[in-house]
């Protein structure tokens, strides 16, 4: 009798349960160009796009440089460059207020997400569901490849793990293939095979937001795998640069290039044209540039935090009546939403010209503002 190891026949059994309780009834793309229906990006979000660029009162024009958009808590776009547009869903302004009421086109852009982000989005956001097929995942990147672990649940628990290429579909969808795979410690190639599964027989991503199996291949939408604000853009690039996994969206030359009034900023947002409304303003014919009013490198902003980096900061108006706004990064701002101690060092000693007036939970030493900048009055944004 040949003896079998126990971790192999547990393994086994485990998978041939998985093909054993399969319902019949899941969906299941049967092509790729199935996946591509079911998973692709909105066939017509660029006529969206074209159709609402001659009207500037709706339209602006966004570039960004070195920022670390955070969409969630734990999960930031770390946006190396970008070129696009913004507008609202129902016309009018666009309302930083509500991230729910407006989109950010992307004509051209470079966007990596790390290992910590992936994995925050896939527990948070894409698998946040009762009855989930796939939880406690975590991710990270291996030299050129991207591996996945987790746990995949039908009627019991099984730990896994996946290497996986990396690569772009026609349709701008990300796929992973996997090269190797293991199950309870085992390899899962093996143990498929013997039972004729696959991870499509396996898994039901019927309502994972943005994510299909086509074989054992899975397929990722980049823009509707992420929480508003909503995205649009088509994906013609993917790469792993060392921790991250680099999207390259559109082409370099789709629209031409938006200078913001402050050149020597290198991580910077830049808005241009349409209306934009922020806590109490509302700005026509927009122009503004938001930087990091202490730079260290690629600037951390937040959607959902934006009012205290707003409030920890200042303004000032430009000879063209642009703003230019410095906001605090959201990495030096403490958990507990207050301004951290060391950036609130200016004492009622030290005069109020000094400081910053526009700051209500604190102020901000003259010493901490751009040498350029001449000691007037400031124009309050909020």
């Amino acid at each position: 009798m040949i003896r079998i190891p126990a971790r192999v026949g547990l393994a086994a059994a485990a998978v041939a349960a998985l093909g054993l309780t399969r319902n019949s009834s899941d969906r299941i793309p049967t092509s790729d160009t199935s996946v591509g229906r079911l998973a692709g990006p909105s066939a017509n979000a660029a006529a969206l796009s074209r159709a609402t660029a001659d009207s500037a009162d709706t339209v602006t024009q966004v570039s960004m440089r070195k920022v670390n958009f955070y969409i969630i808590p734990r999960a930031a776009l770390r946006i190396r460059t970008l070129r696009g547009q913004m507008r609202s869903f129902k016309g009018g302004p666009v309302t930083f207020d509500d991230k729910n009421a407006f989109v950010i086109h992307l004509d051209y852009a470079e966007i990596g997400l790390n290992g910590n982000d992936i994995t925050a989005l896939m527990n948070s956001y894409i698998f946040a569901y009762p009855g989930a097929p796939l939880k406690h995942l975590r991710v990270h990147t291996s030299g050129s490849q991207v591996v996945q672990s987790g746990v995949m649940h039908k009627i019991v628990d099984i730990p896994f793990e996946i290497r996986a290429d990396v690569s772009v579909t026609p349709e701008g969808l990300i796929k992973l293939h996997p090269v190797r795979t293991r199950i309870f410690g085992v390899n899962g190639n093996d143990l498929m095979r013997a039972f004729h599964l696959s991870l499509q027989k396996i898994l039901d991503l019927s309502k994972a937001k943005g994510v299909t199996v086509k074989g054992n291949d899975l397929f990722l939408d980049p823009v509707r795998i992420l929480p508003p604000p909503a995205i649009e853009g088509h994906a013609t690039a993917i790469r792993v640069d060392g921790d991250e996994l680099v999207q390259t969206f559109g082409t370099v030359d789709a629209l031409p290039p938006l200078t913001p009034p402050d050149t020597s900023s290198g991580a910077y947002m830049f808005y241009r044209g349409g209306t934009l409304h922020f806590g109490k303003l509302l700005m026509l014919d927009a122009q503004m540039q938001i930087v990091d009013l202490r730079p260290s490198g690629f600037f951390d902003f937040s959607l959902d935090r934006y009012k205290e980096q707003l409030v920890a900061g200042y303004s000032r108006t430009l000879p063209d009546l642009g703003l230019q706004v410095y906001m605090l990064g959201l990495d030096k701002l403490s958990s507990a939403g207050k301004v951290s101690a060391d950036h609130l060092s200016c004492s009622r000693s030290t005069g109020a010209s000094q400081c910053d007036p526009t700051s209500s939970i604190g102020t901000t030493p003259a010493s901490a503002w751009p040498k350029n900048y001449h000691v007037t009055r400031i124009s309050p944004i909020y």
